[in-house]
């Protein structure tokens, strides 16, 4: 039941920002598809005891990779898919409990959250990164350069 429970809800977390967003009605369903996909790889990662900023790199990368190939089905920009994709991802209550913890004067637990949440927030502009690279060394390799 939670492996049901957490695609339905990353779907909804990556459709409603695809909301906030603006982005086409026709796209919402996709943008979901993705948010879940990635939240899904993190999920199977964590589970099998895999690091989580290594999990979070690979979700990231899959969302890119799928936002890519997405971006180029429907002739869309790439970031259409990867900002609605990656709101699953983002460890925003970690921030939050940071900043509570700061305000709290709990500073050694500020801290260590603090540096959690930027961890896995360059984490997931890694995979982001690295997908990106990956597609266009691909793109490369299929255009030959001009003379």
């Amino acid at each position: 039941m939670t492996i049901i429970t957490n695609m339905l809800f990353s779907f909804l977390a990556a459709a409603s920002f695809g909301i906030m967003f603006n982005v086409p009605k026709s796209l919402l369903l996709k943008c979901g598809t993705v948010g879940m996909a990635g939240w899904m790889v993190y999920y199977f990662l964590s589970e099998n005891q895999v690091d989580p900023l290594l999990s979070t790199v690979a979700a990231a990368f899959t969302i890119a990779l799928i936002g890519h190939i997405y971006a180029r089905v429907y002739k869309t920009p790439v970031i259409i898919f990867t900002i609605a994709g990656i709101i699953p991802l983002v460890p925003g209550g970690t921030a939050y409990r940071a900043m509570r913890s700061f305000v709290q004067n709990d500073y050694n637990t500020a801290i260590n959250l603090a540096a959690k949440a930027f961890m896995i927030s360059g984490s997931i502009a890694l995979g982001l990164i690295l997908s990106d690279v990956l597609y266009q060394l691909i793109l490369r390799r299929k255009v030959p350069a001009s003379k």
